[in-house]
């Protein structure tokens, strides 16, 4: 693969993550502990992501379904992908044989659709419950005081496969915030002790530090990897 001038930022940008995730890690946690760098591809060209891929990032988090079908043939097959964006129903067909995990499970009525087509195609698909932390009604997400209920409904469904949390905690908000997700994931995992709760996704470009630092073993960086995102041409 040749390398063009913004592909070097990619890869500076990354050497730049790396460390500041070993360093949060270091500080704030047992070093042996592992956290996962996703990159979050919304409006990044697949050449650029594919870059990504050979420097060693091998998550991938897609937003919207429509950009993804346009850009999934060009991938490196080395990623996995998982879907991370508000997932209408009616587009769990589109995708239920392509990633390997829907981060941004909401509802009874979403993880009853994902059951049905994950059943339909013989596999069983991860999922995380999509916690709205902050309560702002402009995010997507379930409230704190429905979370167990939700988890409870979703972990008796058979084609489905519980692993965790997903977060989006609001701009500038106090560690708080972050320290109750925490709190939440620990709960599920008591909870469920026999079942593969393991993934606390929190954490983007400009808050993973602080994030890690609460509990997080999954950040999603778009920007601070790729850069400011543009318009994607049609592929």
């Amino acid at each position: 693969m040749i390398k063009r001038p913004e592909f070097e930022e990619v890869a500076e940008n990354l050497k730049e993550i790396r460390y500041n995730v070993k360093n949060a890690v270091a500080k704030y946690r047992d070093p042996a502990e592992h956290v996962d760098i996703m990159a979050v591809t919304k409006t990044v060209d697949p050449e650029k992501i594919n870059f990504a891929v050979s420097q060693g990032i091998l998550l991938l988090g897609e937003n919207r379904v429509q950009e993804y079908l346009s850009k999934k043939d060009f991938y490196d097959k080395k990623a996995q992908v998982h879907f991370i964006g508000h997932l209408q129903t009616n587009k769990v067909k589109y995708i239920i044989n392509d990633v390997t995990m829907i981060q941004s499970v909401d509802s009874l009525k979403l993880a009853g659709e994902i059951n049905k087509h994950a059943a339909a195609n013989g596999r069983v698909m991860d999922i995380l419950i999509e916690v709205n932390i902050g309560d702002e009604t402009s995010k997507s997400g379930i409230s704190r005081s429905s979370l167990f209920e939700l988890a409870k409904q979703v972990s008796e469904l058979d084609s489905i496969r519980l692993r965790g949390l997903m977060a989006i905690p609001p701009i500038g908000c106090d560690e708080g915030v972050f320290e109750r997700m925490r709190e939440l994931y620990n709960e599920l995992k008591e909870s469920y002790p026999h079942k593969s709760v393991d993934t606390l996704s929190m954490g983007m470009s400009g808050d993973y530090e602080l994030a890690i630092k609460h509990g997080s073993n999954l950040i999603r960086i778009g920007t601070k990897l790729f850069g400011a995102r543009k318009y994607l041409e049609v592929l």
